[in-house]
């Protein structure tokens, strides 16, 4: 791990108050060596990348200028803040960022008093911080509201949302739009940067305030100064900068700013920080910024493994199953070319949900309609009316966002929208945000879907054609995150019956019904247990929406022992379904259920996670050994 001392001005700092005094030059060394330590530490570990190497400077004028933790800033999509937790005393912690037991990745309050605001998912920050700012405004404090909001979270309706309830609220808030994906040509950059500092100066704004004021005494003729003045500065705004549409949701807007010179990010947040109401600080920055591999290639190095520090490769081993999303990926492009009418959609993520292979291949049947998840599921409905086969590839826990979407938009319409849930179940590093803990509760609530998930990826890409031949209204299936079991991938599809679960061992003392990545574990935990003299049978259930009731009444009488698994919550999930049909039936099975406890988990790799919670094939053994034999088999472990 990287030697701390060898970074000549970090080393000295561990809370923003220490940077407080430094000068420019200081301030210079001290962003080179937070880049540094990031590469240097990040390289070995792996992480979120290249978005914290774009707000290094950012994040150094933020904490120089504004008295944080008593100002508060709230950062979006927190895989940008990385430099911020660097330099608000988890300067070593970071070496063990998104590990079992270290820091987490994003954004997290109970972690420390500069993190206002828990972000994992994007385009929340404008409207935490607008609550945070009238909460201010209503306890008469006098401390500053900054929101940071980028790197795609601009995409995202509820930042407007947001934006607009600010321009009507009017309290005092700054927004710092950092945005890493625009370019402007460097005679822009001068006269842009020239103007903004203009228009941000005090004596700027406190001369055309008092003209203004001027103007409002002189009736008639003041209104006609007043408004060739305001049209003059707004035609202005409107060539040299992008700022209209800020202005028009009640914004004072400044940029565009150079988002890598300190010096001015300092001088333009000084200006600002004094003024009343909405100011959106428009920054550009470049994502990777000072590293060459992240620079190339922002998408690899958005968040990486280990890698070469030198080349930017990564040092994970060749070779392996494939991914799940790689199946899927290919899959549906197979589905494609057979069927021209399907399309693909995802929500700014082509390249981990699998759709970037639909991309290249077929770009017309190929959207990413940004970080909108609620407008991806609309989008699919519109076009399931027209006779398209939409198929919504989006993280099981992104979808949850889109929950209204589904049921008012698509499931009361009964239209044909098939949901590809990647990331189901515990993903690992990503932590409580991005755990697809829940989709087998909200999903299997909504009148008229239909559910699955595969216990390999033969029968993902069996399900997902399935899906797409299906007619009757909303379909899903839901897939866990990494690589595949290896098992061998046969020519073409096969349809799998809708609602029906299939026997793969047979048992006498006890049933293991388990969906999804759970039929691995509980064939290995059904091994484990033959050797301790219990015979179990294992089904593959498939099917958490219908049930397979035939096969659940056929269980009920052959067993008296019967153990649902599934890698979900256990409220409301897939044992509770079938817990709710024992009872309509009158069934005195007695069931156990093996699943997510009733608490969020937090970050660690997957088996380590599975090991802690009992839910690995060592902990089914152990606990469907205990039911068994009549002898409680809780197994509540807060991670």
């Amino acid at each position: 791990m990287s030697d701390l001392n060898k970074y000549e001005i970090l080393s000295k700092v561990n809370y923003p108050s220490d940077i407080r005094n430094f000068d420019v030059t200081q301030l210079k060394q001290l962003c080179s060596d937070l880049r540094n330590y990031l590469i240097d530490t990040i390289s070995e570990i792996g992480g979120h990348f290249g978005g914290g190497l774009g707000t290094v400077e950012l994040t150094v004028a933020l904490h120089k200028v504004f008295n944080t933790p008593d100002d508060l800033v709230v950062w979006d999509t927190g895989h940008q803040a990385y430099p911020h937790k660097i330099l608000t005393g988890r300067k070593e912690a970071l070496q063990t960022i998104r590990q079992l037991h270290g820091i987490s990745g994003f954004l997290k309050r109970t972690e420390s008093e500069y993190d206002t605001f828990g972000a994992g998912h994007a385009s929340t920050s404008i409207s935490a911080a607008l609550g945070m700012a009238v909460a201010r405004d209503i306890n008469n404090q006098k401390r500053k509201v900054i929101a940071i909001i980028g790197d795609g979270a601009m995409t995202g309706g509820m930042a407007y949302e947001a934006m607009n309830n600010s321009g009507l609220i009017k309290s005092d808030l700054i927004v710092v739009l950092n945005d890493n994906n625009m370019s402007i040509a460097p005679n822009m950059w001068q006269i842009s940067n020239y103007f903004t500092e203009m228009i941000a100066h005090p004596d700027y704004n406190k001369v055309k305030g008092q003209i203004w004021q001027l103007t409002g005494k002189l009736d008639h003729f003041g209104d006609r100064v007043r408004r060739i003045a305001a049209r003059l500065e707004n035609g202005i705004k409107a060539v040299l900068t992008p700022g209209m549409l800020f202005e028009a949701l009640g914004f004072r807007y400044f940029g565009p700013v150079n988002g890598h010179n300190v010096h001015q990010l300092i001088k333009i947040f000084e200006q600002v920080k004094g003024m009343k109401g909405p100011v959106l600080v428009h920054v550009l920055t470049q994502k990777g910024k000072g590293y060459e591999p992240a620079e190339n290639d922002i998408q690899k190095l958005h968040a990486s493994t280990p890698f070469d520090k030198l080349t930017g490769k990564a040092l994970k081993k060749s070779g392996g199953n494939p991914s799940y999303t790689f199946i899927f990926g290919k899959a549906l492009v197979e589905i494609v070319k057979e069927n021209p009418n399907v399309v693909g959609i995802t929500g700014a993520m082509p390249d981990g949900t699998g759709l970037d292979i639909l991309q290249k291949e077929f770009p017309k049947n190929c959207f990413d309609v940004g970080i909108a998840e609620e407008h991806a599921v609309t989008f699919a409905a519109g076009l399931a009316t027209q006779n398209i086969i939409p198929v919504v590839a989006i993280y099981s826990t992104f979808l949850q966002r889109a929950f209204d979407q589904m049921i008012h938009d698509v499931a009361i319409q009964k239209l044909h929208v098939v949901f590809a849930l990647d990331r189901a179940g515990l993903v690992g590093a990503d932590g409580p945000t991005h755990h697809g803990a829940f989709d087998l509760t909200y999903l299997r609530m909504i009148p008229g879907i239909v559910l699955m998930a595969p216990k390999d990826e033969s029968e993902l890409r069996d399900m997902l054609y399935t899906a797409v031949k299906y007619k009757a209204g909303p379909i899903a299936l839901r897939y866990p995150r990494g690589a595949g079991l290896g098992v061998k991938l046969k020519e073409g599809f096969d349809l799998i019956e809708i609602g029906k679960s299939e026997m793969i061992r047979e048992g006498k003392d006890a049933a293991l019904l388990a969906v999804g990545s759970m039929v691995n574990y509980s064939m290995k935990a059904a091994d484990i247990l033959e050797g301790e003299g219990l015979s179990c049978e294992v089904i593959n259930m498939r099917f958490i929406k219908p049930l397979d009731y035939e096969m659940l009444d056929e269980a009920a009488k052959k067993f008296s022992k019967i153990i649902t698994l599934e890698e979900n919550a256990l409220v409301g999930g897939f044992g509770s379904g079938v817990l709710e049909y024992f009872s309509e039936k009158n069934y005195k099975t007695d069931v156990l259920r093996i699943g997510l406890p009733d608490h969020f988990i937090e970050h660690g790799t997957q088996p380590e996670l599975h090991q802690i919670l009992g839910i690995d094939p060592s902990g089914i053994a152990h606990k469907t050994k205990l039911f068994c034999e009549n002898r409680t088999a809780i197994h509540e472990v807060t991670v």
